[in-house]
């Protein structure tokens, strides 16, 4: 294969990067971030004063179409009128999905207000055949848009960059 030839490819995988990491969330669009949502736990704690809540232990938060599975989830929110949450942070092993979706990582911030998803540590976005892994993601839930960056470089890390791998499907000659 010729340079011009490899050249030409790696830009064709790069757009198809950039596809996936701004359309891959196309299922989340238009996510409403005020409709109700659902938790289970194995263990809560209310820290009223502090106006948040805690939550350990199989942690599974449903709001429509959206489900974020945890080991251990803060809520926050503010108590004028009744509960209005305006942020979630889960840490221990995080995955959100929606049906066509699923991103992975170490940590979450789910900021109900900005309609922001942003993911850190070892994250991977998943689409049928295809991934991209990197530092941080962040999802516009208003939008659909999704960044990934490479996050930090350092030992154990992934260099700061971005990776993945896109099926391509089989064409007739």
């Amino acid at each position: 294969m010729n340079a011009k030839r490899l050249l030409i490819g790696l830009a064709a995988l790069s757009c198809a990067g950039l596809a996936l990491a701004q359309e891959g969330i196309s299922a989340l669009k238009g996510h409403d971030s005020r409709a109700p949502i659902d938790l289970a736990a194995d263990r809560a704690e209310a820290q009223d004063r502090s106006d948040r809540a805690i939550f350990a232990g199989n942690v599974v938060v449903k709001q429509g179409n959206l489900t974020l599975r945890t080991a251990r989830l803060t809520l926050a929110y503010a108590s004028k009128d009744g509960i209005d949450v305006n942020r979630i942070d889960a840490s221990g092993g995080v995955t959100v999905t929606s049906p066509s979706e699923t991103a992975r990582g170490d940590f979450a911030v789910y900021d109900l207000d900005q309609g922001l998803i942003t993911m850190v540590g070892n994250v991977r976005l998943d689409r049928g055949g295809s991934f991209l892994s990197g530092g941080r993601l962040t999802i516009d839930l208003d939008t659909g848009r999704a960044v990934m960056d490479g996050g930090l470089r350092g030992v154990n890390q992934g260099g700061g960059r971005v990776t993945g791998r896109f099926t391509v499907p089989k064409r007739p000659n």
